[in-house]
């Protein structure tokens, strides 16, 4: 298949050479490294598509054209979604975690069951397009837990929990149009929770220049004007103004580095939203916790986007933190009741779930959508009624 080859090769230069020239010289450099790793392992595994090889030539060009296409971003129609942006996320995927079989033919051996890693990323596809319903209930100030580490929610409860539900990670993209999001938004506000906390990482790069999109999907959060609050991700640097004219069309308090205190059919709650720190962490929250110090005897909540700015959180200054950012480590066993994600292999951040650290407790939401990775594979998108049981402040926050 020499003519694969040199038609991949030429696809690729002219995919870097457009970034260059069109975008940027990062994202040039970007594309160049991904492009050719996924051109190096779709050529070594190309002879094992047999008589699907019209399907893999369709899939394997699918990956060069959605890659021309970010070279100027825009959110595309769902026609060029179906045709396009899925299928190169899917074979994108797939190529990516065939690299063992890759490098097996570059030895001369053949593994068996190339097909393996495409039947995972075709789960993955649908994992990326639908989220889980859950109900999870978490006891917070139900003792002292020394270290960072998972932790199993106590067993007492309060006969009025707080509701929360929690949006995190949503990246109006592909995999997430705005009919989805705000399908997803108006969801949230039917079930009446006592608050919605959106926890950052609002766009990718295809959604950020029209500010039209991200406020139309937040649109239906005006209905609970007043029970809505946000902090920003890191993604959300990238399009600052984008993102606080939608926030604010939707009726939701943006808090950089702010606190509100807010009455709710639980009692008064205390939110506290940290701005994404990319450098002094530790000192960021510091400083962010000494000028809005706790209210005596109510319930503390804390919103920060990346769970691993939580071990630099001074202790005690949260009853419950809601982060986001892993996309739930996005590839693992999760799916079948395991905790493990391929992220934890290579960072020791909080991946998802309940975590503790002597009083404080953090919870790692899995994610509304995804980005970077091209899929889900494993770990599914979570769409979670979140109850907070505080028995030690119960007198405080009513019952």
């Amino acid at each position: 298949m020499s003519w694969l080859a040199v038609g991949s090769f030429l696809a690729w230069a002219v995919v870097v050479l457009l970034a260059l020239g069109l975008r940027s010289r990062a994202y040039a450099v970007f594309r160049g490294i991904q492009l050719g790793l996924h051109t190096l392992i779709a050529l070594a595994i190309a002879p094992a598509s047999g008589a699907l090889w019209p399907l893999f030539v369709y899939l394997h060009a699918s990956v060069y054209l959605h890659s021309l296409s970010l070279v100027r971003p825009r959110l595309r129609p769902l026609a060029y979604r179906v045709l396009i942006s899925w299928p190169s996320a899917f074979f994108g995927a797939g190529t990516l975690l065939a690299l063992p079989w890759a490098l097996a033919a570059a030895l001369g051996w053949r593994l068996p069951a190339v097909w393996l890693p495409y039947a995972a990323a075709l789960i993955g596809v649908l994992q990326s397009l639908t989220a889980r319903e859950e109900q999870v209930d978490v006891v917070v100030a139900d003792g002292v837990v020394p270290g960072l580490r998972r932790h199993v929610t106590g067993a007492e409860r309060v006969a009025r929990p707080l509701r929360i539900i929690q949006i995190t990670d949503p990246h109006l993209g592909p995999f997430m149009s705005v009919r989805r999001l705000r399908s997803i938004v108006e969801s949230a506000v039917r079930r009446d929770p006592d608050l919605v906390l959106l926890t950052g990482d609002f766009l990718t790069m295809e959604s950020q220049a029209d500010p039209a999109l991200l406020a139309t999907a937040l649109e239906p959060l005006q209905a609970i004007a007043g029970r809505a609050f946000a902090c920003f991700g890191n993604h959300d640097h990238e399009a600052p103004a984008t993102v606080r004219h939608a926030l604010a069309h939707g009726g939701v308090r943006l808090l950089m580095d702010e606190s509100a205190l807010v009455q709710t059919g639980a009692g008064p709650v205390q939110i506290l939203g940290a701005d994404f720190a990319f450098r002094g962490r530790e000192q960021h929250l510091a400083r962010l916790c000494a000028d809005h110090p706790r209210r005596p005897g109510i319930l503390r909540l804390l919103l920060l986007h990346d769970p691993g700015a939580f071990r630099h959180l001074p202790e005690g200054e949260a009853d419950l933190v809601l982060s986001g950012h892993t996309h739930g480590g996005q590839v693992g066993l999760v799916s079948l009741g395991l905790r493990w994600t391929m992220m934890r292999l290579f960072v020791k951040s909080p991946d998802h779930g309940l975590w503790a650290r002597g009083t404080d407790r953090l919870y790692v939401h899995r994610g509304t959508g995804h980005y970077g990775f091209p899929l889900r594979i494993g770990v599914p998108a979570e769409n979670s009624l979140l109850r907070v049981h505080a028995p030690g402040l119960e007198a405080s926050i009513g019952q």
